[in-house]
């Protein structure tokens, strides 16, 4: 089914923040509630870069709330994850008036976008905020260290590395890096995190580091759907092309969204 979106304003604690509401042709009765958060390497990213997924997600029978948390990155840990923990937080309280009041809350971001969503996971179960149902990982940057094959591999082909500089950024401070909320990936505590979808292709330079992840939560016993794009996807900078013709894993990227909400027990099958 095809989405539209609409613009509107959000109550948080930091004020009112614009975002951007996306709705599916088709209604659900109580639709799955997301926040969705875009890529962009702490560096930059848009409402307007991450249409194509917020569209796909909302296709896939959600209701997706996607902010755009540039200003925030362009300070260092923590203020990103605290933006947009606040604005989690505004989601868990006003289902009601955005989706259904028994409207199941979930994150999903990708790249920078995806480090932001695995970090919320981690902090809504460390403090107890009820109701967060599934986290959706697209290529997460969860890997300060930039050491894996995958992205040795990719950084060969690159003449700046963007993921470099916008680590840099976010981190501040090289003490940041061991925190959990700020690099998942090193986090050594996952039980109890909402179950995820991890999802990233073979010529991803955050393959390596999203296939880990995914196995690490699910030694951790969570529910974890995990896939592997085959091909040549041009993932991650392929995700803000919102413009023209669909790719061609548009339509599995749907399939992966309905069947997360599906098996999470958020839509029917």
């Amino acid at each position: 089914m095809e989405a539209v979106w609409t613009e509107e304003m959000l109550d948080s604690n930091a004020g009112p923040v614009p975002v951007r509401v996306y709705r599916g042709s088709a209604p659900v009765k109580t639709p799955p509630l997301v926040l969705h958060l875009h890529g962009g390497a702490f560096l930059g990213g848009s409402l307007e870069s991450g249409q194509l997924v917020a569209t796909l997600l909302a296709e896939a029978g959600a209701v997706v709330v996607a902010a755009d948390y540039s200003r925030a990155a362009e300070q260092p840990f923590p203020a990103a994850l605290q933006f947009a923990f606040g604005l989690l937080g505004c989601l868990c309280k006003g289902r009601a008036n955005l989706a259904s009041r028994k409207s199941p809350l979930f994150v999903a971001g990708e790249e920078a976008g995806g480090n932001l969503a695995a970090g919320l996971a981690l902090k809504a179960r460390d403090v107890h905020l009820g109701g967060l149902q599934g986290q959706i990982l697209l290529s997460p940057m969860l890997d300060p260290s930039l050491a894996t094959g995958s992205f040795r591999k990719a950084e060969t082909e690159m003449a700046n590395c963007q993921w470099v500089n916008g680590w840099n950024r976010y981190l501040g401070f090289a003490s940041q890096a061991c925190h959990p909320y700020a690099a998942p990936g090193y986090c050594m505590r996952l039980a109890g995190v909402a179950p995820a979808l991890v999802v990233t292709a073979e010529d991803d330079p955050m393959r390596d580091e999203s296939v880990n992840y995914a196995r690490r939560l699910r030694e951790a016993g969570v529910m974890v759907q995990e896939h592997v794009l085959a091909g040549r996807t041009g993932w991650p900078n392929a995700y803000c092309n919102c413009t023209g013709t669909r790719p061609e894993w548009g339509e599995a990227l749907r399939g992966f969204f309905t069947e997360f909400f599906q098996e999470s027990g958020a839509l029917p099958h």
